[in-house]
């Protein structure tokens, strides 16, 4: 059995789901390769995207939020095909990812981006792939433009977004709420006391705060925020490989200790060492800390798809929004003066997580394909 697992490089969390689901095949024994589709194509173009989808994000918020909407708002046709500029564009992009196809012919292609999954739609539209092929959404919403795409199956965060995708045009039984595919070392709890001792963290209580991986919000700030606080607890903070961050954070003069780290592969020991996490909520990270049932307070979402994951999990009683009117250090002073409001979110944080939703979408595909062969 063979496998093509395709992504798109804008931002991180799309490359992590292949990343993770390309290991998860590997230790099945099928045979699997990871591509950046843009990359792969012309290295040129996939450095564009993500820089124009960076710089979009970063600099420009409200109008990359504003091009979302609109989006959303696009009406939705019956699904007659691949049309207009979609079909233009990857009949250009398409010819060499065809060759690719033709050589290695998969068993299988996931999308882990819907560009991705566009140019799947559009050359199955012109060869016959013999393929099962599978879509990933990657956020707590049905991104604009998967219902341009036509594959065999799409994954779903959960299974209150089926109606979503059904109002996109999607068959039920196409809609597969198995979550999104997380690393699979995030489904052990460590105990917290061995947690912390592990990571040098002598703080009764601490407070996790993450920076992003394209370093949005201000952890500086956050800081100096958190550590005006008359609550007793230590600052756990993760810097990635933003190496300024953390040399601006080790310089800071503060009441409350402060664990500063880099880059870590150690991200779900942390939360289980730590009472609440700060957090942009990008859907992998919010999946994560679903599994870990962290209580969440998210912070500086992109407009857009990240808006949506607030409000999913908003709704879902799962988390709590730091905004100018439920200021950072109000937040977790609800968060920590209540211990029923943490409980009551550990549990519907349980009602949601799928931490083992990377081997299950593993065996979902090692099985349909088994059953197609025979």
């Amino acid at each position: 059995m063979k496998g093509l697992i395709l992504s798109i490089t804008a931002g991180q969390g799309h490359n992590q789901t292949a990343h993770v689901l390309d290991k998860q095949f590997k230790q099945r024994g099928v045979e699997t390769e990871y591509l950046d589709v843009y990359g792969y194509i012309n290295p040129h173009l996939s450095d564009s995207v993500n820089r124009i989808y960076l710089m979009s994000t970063k600099n420009i918020p409200k109008i990359y939020g504003g091009v979302y909407r609109l989006a959303e708002k696009r009406n939705i046709q019956p699904k007659v095909g691949v049309r207009g500029m979609t079909k233009l564009t990857n009949s250009v992009l398409s010819r060499k990812l065809i060759n690719l196809i033709k050589e290695k012919r998969p068993d299988f292609i996931i999308c882990t981006h819907i560009f991705a999954a566009l140019l799947v739609t559009y050359i199955s539209s012109i060869e016959s792939l013999n393929a099962l092929t599978v879509g990933i959404v990657t956020d707590f919403t049905v991104h604009p433009y998967w219902e341009d795409s036509y594959l065999d199956y799409y994954i779903l965060p959960d299974k209150r977004l089926v109606i979503q995708g059904m109002k996109k045009g999607f068959p039920e039984n196409r809609l597969l709420p198995l979550g999104i595919p997380i690393d699979p070392k995030f489904m052990n709890k460590h105990d917290k006391a061995e947690a912390k001792r592990e990571l040098g963290i002598d703080s009764e209580r601490a407070v996790l705060v993450m920076s992003g991986s394209m370093g949005f919000g201000n952890i500086v700030s956050e800081i100096r925020q958190l550590d005006k606080l008359d609550i007793d607890f230590g600052i756990v903070t993760i810097c990635g490989r933003n190496k300024k961050l953390k040399e601006r954070i080790d310089a800071l003069k503060t009441k409350k200790k402060i664990y500063n780290h880099g880059f870590t592969k150690k991200v779900d020991l942390f939360m289980d060492a730590c009472d609440c996490i700060i957090t942009k909520p990008g859907g992998l990270t919010t999946s994560e800390a679903l599994a870990k049932q962290i209580p969440m307070l998210m912070n500086n979402p992109i407009p857009g798809q990240e808006d949506r994951n607030v409000e999913f999990l908003l709704n879902a009683g799962a988390a709590m929004k730091i905004s100018r009117t439920n200021p950072l250090d109000e937040a977790v002073y609800q968060m920590f003066i209540s211990d029923e409001h943490r409980a009551l979110m550990r549990e519907n944080m349980r009602l949601l997580a799928k931490p083992t939703a990377a081997a299950d979408l593993v065996d979902f595909v090692i099985s349909k394909v088994n059953n197609q062969k025979q």
